[in-house]
């Protein structure tokens, strides 16, 4: 008898999660060959080889506000989805990350008896703990990405496996800071800001003004400073591009680029970056960093009171304590961002300290994340692959 191919659904919902989802297809098809992908992902899981039925950037806001904005057009990607995973029931489902989407999806899928499987974990310990209840309910495996969540989930009796985090195994043995500005052709000598003010459409309407404020702050404390912008589309690109052009940017040495943020963050002394996972990336890098964000009021609103706990960047969670700035909504202005980078561009020995930070940092991450995660998922997938 001919055994039936392997089919995996997947969803990613984001930039990062395409990256992940990427090097995740990259290990599951090393050990299933044949195995066939289809979902909601972008151009990194498309290249590897993925049936991209809907693009992520359908799926990539924000905030309540945004949500709701949004949110018909969200739900009918999702009932399509759902519907077509239904009638053609997948060998398994791996949600990555998006969580708002991918539980529901997932929730539908195991009650049909479809395995399925979580990839990166709700930040439970930061805010909406109650979330708990509906990844039982949806899902058959987590996989997780930071040490101290497998105690949640141990108590709570959900099946999870700690794997590493994937940016720590992809951002080892990137670049120093000397060759990538000889790459980027940035002077060697100098300071250097990386910005990073969102990978959205939504985030750069909230702050790319915000970003280019505090440059121009910046640099006119410090006239020879350079900054760099990776934007990761070309909606982001023009958004940027015209909050520059609103203003008098005078001598400001500003280069946009297209992509290449870990380029660019690697090059600075200092990285100015929206909340997120950036923020993490930028540690990984071992780069110091000041973070902010700024959404909607009313979604501030809303989701403030749901905080368990002080911190909002993942650098600082997993320190457990303020290890670099955070300014966050109305403390989030050109004034204030520009004194904590000038703060940090002045301070070399606390740019030192905070780099072994990161360093220690990144090797508790470091787990060779794909191949445990592949490891983890091919139980689930036991019966079709035999």
């Amino acid at each position: 008898m001919n055994t039936p191919p392997v089919t995996i659904g997947m969803v990613a919902g984001e930039p990062s999660g395409d990256l992940l989802g990427a090097h995740l297809i990259k290990a599951l098809t090393a050990c299933v060959p044949g195995a066939r992908f289809v979902g909601i992902g972008g151009p990194k899981m498309r290249a590897a080889g993925m049936d991209v039925l809907y693009p992520l950037d359908k799926l990539a806001v924000r905030g309540y506000v945004e949500v709701i904005r949004h949110y018909s057009e969200i739900r009918g990607i999702r009932n399509r989805l759902a519907e077509r995973l239904l009638r053609e029931p997948p060998t398994l489902f791996i949600g990555v990350d998006a969580p708002d989407f991918n539980l529901g999806l997932e929730a539908r899928l195991k009650a049909a008896g479809v395995p399925t499987v979580h990839y990166v974990s709700p930040s439970i310990w930061a805010w909406r703990a109650g979330r708990i209840r509906k990844i039982r309910r949806a899902v058959s495996k987590m996989l997780l990405v930071f040490p101290f969540e497998a105690a949640i989930y141990e108590r709570a009796g959900i099946p999870a496996a700690y794997v590493g985090h994937p940016l720590a195994d992809i951002l080892t043995g990137f670049p120093d800071r000397a060759a990538m500005r000889e790459q980027l052709r940035v002077p060697r000598a100098g300071k250097i800001i990386a910005l990073l003010p969102g990978s959205r459409v939504s985030e750069l309407k909230q702050m790319g003004g915000l970003f280019v404020d505090a440059a121009l702050r910046i640099a006119a404390a410090v006239p020879e400073a350079v900054f760099l912008a990776p934007l990761a589309t070309r909606e982001t690109r023009d958004l940027f591009e015209a909050e520059l052009h609103r203003r008098d940017t005078g001598e400001l040495r500003l280069t946009v680029l297209f992509g290449h943020a870990h380029e660019a963050m690697a090059a600075a002394d200092v990285v100015l970056v929206a909340s997120g996972t950036a923020t993490l990336e930028a540690a990984l890098l071992r780069r110091p960093m000041v973070i902010t964000y700024r959404m909607p009021r009313l979604s501030w609103w809303m989701m403030r009171p749901q905080a368990l706990q002080p911190y909002f960047g993942l650098p600082n969670i997993l320190a457990g304590e303020f290890l670099v700035p955070e300014l966050m909504q109305d403390k989030a202005t050109p004034e204030n961002l520009a004194a904590a980078v000038l703060k940090l561009l002045e301070d070399d020995s606390l740019r030192r300290r905070l780099e072994e930070r990161f360093d220690a940092m990144g090797r508790e991450l470091r787990r060779n994340t794909a191949a445990e995660a592949a490891r983890e998922i091919l139980p689930l997938l036991d019966g079709s692959t035999r």
